[in-house]
C-alpha cells in the first residue's frame, strides 16, 4: 500500500537506527545523559532561545509550555480546529486549569483583531499559534501576520506558544530560518516524528527559567526517561539528513495534486487536500492508496520521508481510476 495517511508513518532509516545503536548514553533525570545535552543545546541555538528540553511527544511538549506559561482560571486561545484545541483530549483544563476558547480563523490564523476583541483576555492567558497549521492543509503563517497576532496577545498581557510541529516544513518551504518564527513567541514545540522520520521525540525551547518549569512538568507527566540519548541520536540524524529534503516531499505532494486534479496552488508543504465523499476513503483503500482525514468534508494526502517519485507515479494512476470514476 502507498501511505499517505500522515508524515507520521514513517520508519527509521537504517542510517537513523545505526546512530541510535551507538548513541552515548546516561540518566536523562540527572541531567547525565550527553546526546540529549547536546540535542538540548542545538535546538536551543537553532530556534534562537535560551534552552531547550527533549520530551517523547510533541503533545507533552505543548502540555507542558502550556502549564509553564498559563494560570489556572484563565484562557488559552486557538484557531478552533488546532492540534491543542482537537486532538489533546482536553489537556489545556486538566493539566493547566486553562478554559479552551477557539476562534473561527481563515488558513488556521487568528487576526489581531480577534485576539482584541476576547473578553476576560490577558496575563495568565496563552495564545497558541500553529505552523504549519494541520487542519488548513500544512499551511505556511506568513511571517508578518504571525507577528501582528502575536503583538496584539502581548498587548493584552498574554503569553504566546509556537506549536511548530512542522516548523521545519514552514522554513524550508518559506526560505526562512526557524528560528525568524519561533523569536516571536514564549515557547515553541518542534516535533520530530512527522517530516523528520524519527520514532518519537519532540522538543520545548524558550527561556531558561521557563524550560526550568517545564521540567516540573516532565516529571509530573511521566516523561522524564533514563537513557533518552537513544531517542536523541535519531533526532540529531534527522537534523543533519532530514531536513534540506523536505523540500522533496513538498514537490512531490504539489505534484501528486496536479495529477489527481486538485489545484496546486493550495499546496503549500506536504499535505494535498481533497475533497471528501462518501466511502472515497475506503474506495481509495481498495486500490492500495491510504489517506487521511484533514478536516469534515476533506482528506488530505501527506507525502514524507518513505514515499518516493514511484509511489507518487503510481498513487496518481490509482487515485485518477477513483477520483475520475466518481468526479
Amino acid at each position: 500500500m502507498i501511505d499517505l495517511r500522515s508524515d507520521t508513518v514513517t520508519k527509521p532509516t537504517p542510517g537513523m537506527l545505526a546512530a541510535m545503536a551507538t548513541a552515548a548514553v546516561g540518566d536523562e533525570q540527572e541531567r547525565e545523559d550527553p546526546t540529549t545535552n547536546e540535542l538540548q543545546r542545538r535546538m536551543a541555538k537553532l530556534l534562537g532561545k535560551e534552552a531547550a528540553l527533549f520530551l517523547p511527544t510533541a503533545t507533552m511538549a505543548n502540555q507542558a509550555a502550556l502549564r509553564a506559561l498559563g494560570r489556572p482560571g484563565c484562557k488559552v486561545v486557538a484557531e478552533e480546529r488546532t492540534h491543542v484545541l482537537i486532538y489533546e483530549w482536553g489537556g489545556p483544563a486538566i493539566h493547566s486549569g486553562l478554559v479552551m476558547r477557539g476562534l473561527v480563523a481563515e488558513a488556521g490564523r487568528p487576526t489581531p483583531e480577534q485576539i482584541e476583541e476576547l473578553d476576560e483576555f490577558g496575563p495568565g492567558s496563552v495564545v497558541v499559534l500553529e505552523n504549519t497549521h494541520r487542519s488548513s492543509g500544512g499551511r505556511v503563517w506568513p511571517l508578518d501576520e504571525l507577528g501582528a497576532t502575536v503583538a496584539a496577545a502581548r498587548e493584552r498581557g498574554a503569553a504566546v506558544h509556537l506549536d511548530g510541529a512542522r516548523l521545519f516544513n514552514a522554513a524550508v518551504a518559506a526560505g526562512l530560518e526557524p528560528s525568524a518564527w519561533a523569536a516571536l513567541a514564549d515557547t515553541v514545540t518542534i516535533c520530530f516524528s512527522k517530516g523528520l522520520g524519527c520514532p518519537f521525540g519532540a522538543i520545548l525551547a524558550g527561556p531558561a527559567e521557563t524550560i526550568e518549569r517545564a521540567w516540573e512538568s516532565k516529571f509530573l507527566f511521566g516523561g522524564a526517561l533514563r537513557q533518552s540519548g537513544i531517542a536523541s541520536a535519531a533526532m540529531l540524524y534527522a537534523l543533519g539528513h532530514n531536513v534540506e529534503r523536505l523540500a522533496d516531499d513538498h514537490a512531490r505532494a504539489k505534484r501528486l495534486a496536479e495529477g489527481i486534479g486538485i489545484d496546486p496552488a493550495t499546496v503549500e508543504t506536504n499535505f494535498v487536500p481533497i475533497p471528501d465523499e462518501p466511502g472515497l476513503t475506503e474506495r481509495l483503500l481498495e486500490h492500495d492508496v491510504g489517506v487521511g482525514g484533514l478536516r469534515p468534508g476533506w482528506l488530505r494526502a501527506v507525502t514524507h520521508l518513505d514515499v518516493g517519485d514511484g509511489e507518487i507515479d503510481q498513487a496518481i494512476e490509482r487515485m485518477q481510476a477513483v477520483l475520475s470514476v466518481h468526479a
